[in-house]
């Protein structure tokens, strides 16, 4: 059992790669954005992310496609985004990878 939740969270962390600020050429989830994913025994996905900047022009799309996407593994019944500002982003967050792409290394 421990086994398949582990596989569902690898899945979605795989998604979550694949999902980009328009912006910034680095997936949310490198970019240090995601703070908590929590799946339930229903396999109801709670994500807890944060934005580079509270006023994010393209928070709407990015919450969408985070949606969309996890929503596209089969094994996921739902999914709710809760976007956060307390911890506020910090670069220090991102992965050595997105470091490394945006010049912070």
């Amino acid at each position: 059992m421990e086994n398949n939740w582990m596989e569902l969270e690898d899945k979605i962390v795989k998604m979550l790669q694949t999902v980009y600020d328009p912006e910034i050429p680095v997936n949310i989830y490198d970019l240090g954005l995601i703070y908590d994913v929590d799946v339930d025994d229903d396999k109801k996905v709670l994500i807890t992310m944060t934005l580079t900047a509270p006023a994010c022009p393209m928070a709407d799309f990015i919450v969408e496609d985070v949606k969309m996407k996890v929503e596209s593994i089969p094994e996921v019944e739902s999914v709710e985004v809760k976007i956060v500002f307390e911890p506020e982003w910090h670069h220090d967050r991102m992965s050595d990878e997105a470091k490394l792409e945006l010049g912070f290394l």
